[in-house]
């Protein structure tokens, strides 16, 4: 078996008893960004990986969806954020730069630019992972969407007047949570071997959520930022799926297919949950 796996912060909690061979997993790890795995899965290079919840969405038909299991938040999420010079409801006409690392976060940028900030940016992809920062500066641009560890560290250097935590802004405005990843599985690959993948994926989360400090110190240690930073950073993050997170995934999808940002069967993915 062929797991995909995100070497940022937010995964220590589900991948670190297994990384530390406390839980024994029974695939191999292949490491990538978000758009990477989704892209992976999709061809068949792996057989299980996190994926953006719009990737899922879209190609249901292909997958199964690991129960229980997601990246998501009930407010804030730190790692999801569009630095600004100006404040969003300011950006109409303005060039927004867009992590080329998210899909399911980029549709949400479009969503509050559209209908809560009231404002019709002009969109440019670019890279935005922690290596690119420093380029990034060098673009023109009024606005930048970051996402993962690169958000955190963006944040920590202050080099943006607004800091708009793209979590914190879907509770305001929906009061519900809202769902960055899954976990999915190929239709074709082996039943019994995915199990095994699961069940081992649930019991390292379950290690990982009972070991926060130790996380949040290897993260500070790693990414060279502090360690109340990353400890506060995992308290909020939920890896849950409960039907509050899936009622969250209605909202968004249905938000989407009428602005005609994804088809109307991507609201299969709900009953297919």
């Amino acid at each position: 078996m062929r797991l995909g796996r995100i070497p940022w912060i937010n995964c220590y909690p589900v991948y670190a008893a297994a990384d530390r061979g406390i839980v024994p997993m029974p695939a191999r790890m292949v490491s990538g960004t978000a758009a990477e795995l989704n892209d992976l899965l999709a061809a068949g290079a792996l057989d299980v990986s996190v994926v953006s919840a719009v990737e899922y969405a879209r190609n249901a038909a292909a997958y199964h969806l690991l129960p229980d299991l997601a990246i998501s938040c009930d407010g804030p999420v730190h790692s999801v954020a569009l630095f600004c010079r100006r404040p969003p409801d300011e950006l109409d006409g303005a060039t927004v730069l867009r992590t080329a690392s998210s899909r399911t976060s980029v549709l949400l940028l479009e969503l509050l630019c559209r209908h809560l900030w009231k404002v019709s940016p002009r969109y440019a992809t670019a890279r935005a992972e922690a290596a690119d920062l420093d380029s990034l500066a060098a673009l023109p641009h009024d606005a930048v969407l970051v996402i993962g560890d690169a958000a955190l560290l963006l944040s920590a250097r202050h080099a943006y007047p607004y800091m708009v935590d793209l979590g914190r802004v879907w509770k305001d405005w929906t009061g519900l949570p809202f769902v960055f990843a899954v976990w999915a599985a190929r239709r074709e690959a082996a039943t019994a071997q995915v199990r095994a993948v699961h069940r081992a994926l649930l019991d390292s989360r379950a290690w990982g959520r009972g070991h926060l400090d130790e996380l949040a110190r290897d993260a500070a240690r790693a990414r060279g930022l502090p360690e109340a930073v990353c400890r506060a950073y995992l308290g909020d993050l939920d890896y849950a799926l409960s039907y509050r997170h899936l009622a969250g995934l209605t909202d968004f999808f249905r938000r989407l297919a009428q602005d005609g940002l994804v088809p109307d069967g991507s609201l299969s993915f709900i009953s297919a949950a």
